[in-house]
């Protein structure tokens, strides 16, 4: 009730001021003389009146809408921050950096998710991205990323956390359908990762492009397999066997990433060199990569890339270990998160 209060004097403040400008424009050419009058120097001050009148009117309204659109954004923030939630530094011995950058001007909202869980079955990790950006990617981003935090607890199997992933999909699309949402045929490509605790790393990829691993200044794809379609238009295959990409060693990082980070270009079409990027902060923690990658990011496309971008890093601080039958929790306990998970144009 207070909320509504506050409000209604200013939305009738707002309709009250361009009523009181015409009734001054129509006051002032029916009773006022000098408007009636046809001479150069009445036409004159009849433009004037007008035209004062006019000029107020537009500046009122395009108050009025940058005022929305300031609000638009802060929902847009918020809604952002709830879903991609600030991840740990720290999670069973992987140091995270982790931000996501929208190409929407209008909001700071994009079609990328991410998160890590550590859970009894090793550390899993989602990245994905829903075909678009803005808000209306949100409510599709936020059907799989709210399946993947149930699932990794509940399912065994990698396997079985990417089936309850297209069925939670193909839920949203249904309802979406219903409503008749002409962008309701969306997809999503999914990057699925299990670190065990030996550091074995286990992968599902549909559609995704494969993360970096990072080994010193070397800088090299993790595999260079087909992967399954993104999730959506096709059915996944029966069979769903974990592809065993091998180990992450101490001092190791794996450089998750969306198609944005690759896609960027300059003023003279080059595509932004991610390998490059990575090789150049060899060696530095995991924010501080983050923070050069998306600084020089943005120089590359000119502060303006054409499509969201998400990076995700997880560098093997040491040894990685799960005590013997313990059960992770939703997210560990996060005494210093990582202070944004989205970024502005004007800053990295």
């Amino acid at each position: 009730m207070i909320r509504i209060r506050g409000r209604l004097p200013r939305r009738v403040l707002s309709l009250g001021l361009p009523t009181a400008w015409g009734a001054v424009a129509v006051s002032y050419k029916l009773t006022c003389p000098l408007a009636q009058q046809t001479g150069f120097e009445a036409r004159l001050a009849t433009s004037a009146v007008f035209f004062a009148v006019g000029t107020g009117l537009i500046l009122h309204v395009r108050h009025a809408l940058l005022r929305e659109l300031r609000q638009i954004r802060q929902v847009a923030g918020a809604a952002q921050s709830a879903l991609l939630r600030p991840l740990p530094p720290r999670v069973e011995g992987l140091g995270i950096a982790a931000a996501q950058l929208s190409a929407d001007r209008g909001a700071s909202v994009g079609g990328d998710l991410y998160e890590v869980i550590a859970t009894e079955h090793g550390v899993r990790v989602v990245m994905g991205d829903v075909r678009g950006h803005g808000l209306a990617a949100l409510g599709t981003a936020a059907a799989v990323l709210g399946s993947f935090r149930e699932a990794v607890h509940d399912e065994p199997e990698l396997g079985g956390v990417l089936r309850r992933l297209e069925r939670a999909l193909g839920r949203h699309l249904r309802e979406r359908a219903r409503d008749d949402d002409p962008d309701a045929e969306e997809f999503v490509t999914v990057l699925l990762l299990e670190i065990g605790r030996d550091g074995d790393v286990c992968a599902l990829n549909c559609g995704h492009p494969w993360p970096y691993l990072m080994s010193g200044a070397r800088v090299d794809p993790l595999t260079r397999a087909d992967p399954l379609p993104p999730l959506g238009p096709f059915p996944l295959p029966p069979e769903l066997p974990p592809m065993h990409c091998g180990f992450l060693l101490p001092g190791e990082s794996l450089v998750l990433h969306t198609d944005g980070a690759e896609d960027a270009r300059d003023s003279h079409g080059r595509f932004f060199s991610l390998p490059t990027a990575l090789a150049k902060a060899a060696g530095e923690p995991p924010q501080a990569v983050l923070g050069s990658v998306f600084a020089g990011l943005l120089r590359h496309a000119a502060g303006a890339p054409a499509d969201d971008i998400a990076l995700l890093i997880l560098r093997n601080e040491g040894c990685h270990q799960l005590a013997p039958g313990a059960r992770g929790t939703a997210r560990p306990a996060v005494t210093h998160p990582q202070p944004t998970t989205h970024l502005e144009r004007n800053g990295a």
